[in-house]
């Protein structure tokens, strides 16, 4: 069993990576056969409507498809070589989801100003990955587990040979947002994990990066 609060290589380790106080806290990969803990983990806020397609998807192609068409493009990329984000177990109950992955895999990104106006790296650069989607089970939030999904996605990111990972938090202490909309992140939990703000292109939203090599 792993120090309480210390984190080991989060994706290599079959026993919990975790302990904070009586929570046992396991992060694991959304591949094919994990996709019921996926849909559980994002059974909150927008999760169940948004599948996190969002960042995939045109405007008009995400408001053309269906909760179903979706949920099989959700179900398509658990399936596929490489998982499309993480899901957090608490106390063996799925309780959260990150996506990450490379940023070119998730071309709405490309699209979006707050992103082509202040990141540094070229936007087609597949060694720049990106955090870009949080979702923590109501019961669970306000228990660290955000931090620990991030610590997860940058061990993830690490291990596929990520050069650089990107996030595009707001921060709720510039304006007051409510829970919901807070699917990106907080500045402060990147802060805290060794995230530098690169850019702020509105003064409540920041675009942050983290270097993986020397």
């Amino acid at each position: 069993m792993p120090t309480p609060g210390v984190w080991r290589d989060p994706l290599s380790m079959s026993e919990p990576l975790a302990t904070v106080a009586t929570m046992t806290i396991e992060i694991l990969p959304a591949t094919g056969e994990r996709f019921d803990d996926a849909e559980m983990a994002l059974d909150s806020g927008d999760g169940p409507g948004c599948q996190c397609q969002w960042w995939l998807l045109t405007n008009a192609q995400f408001n053309d498809e269906s909760r179903a068409d979706l949920t099989e493009r959700f179900r398509a990329e658990t399936q596929g070589d490489r998982a499309p984000g993480l899901i957090a177990y608490v106390d063996g109950e799925p309780a959260g989801w990150v996506r990450v992955g490379p940023r070119p895999s998730q071309p709405r990104l490309a699209r979006t100003r707050d992103v082509m106006t202040a990141t540094a790296e070229p936007l087609d650069d597949p060694d720049v990955w990106a955090v870009s989607c949080f979702v923590v089970r109501k019961q669970h939030r306000g228990t660290g587990l955000t931090r620990s999904l991030l610590d997860a996605a940058v061990s993830f990111a690490r291990d596929a040979g990520a050069r650089v990972v990107e996030g595009y938090p707001l921060d709720p202490t510039v304006t007051s947002k409510p829970a919901n909309q807070l699917f990106r992140g907080t500045v402060a939990v990147f802060e805290d994990a060794g995230f530098e703000v690169v850019d702020r292109p509105k003064p409540d939203r920041a675009l942050v990066a983290l270097s993986l090599r020397e």
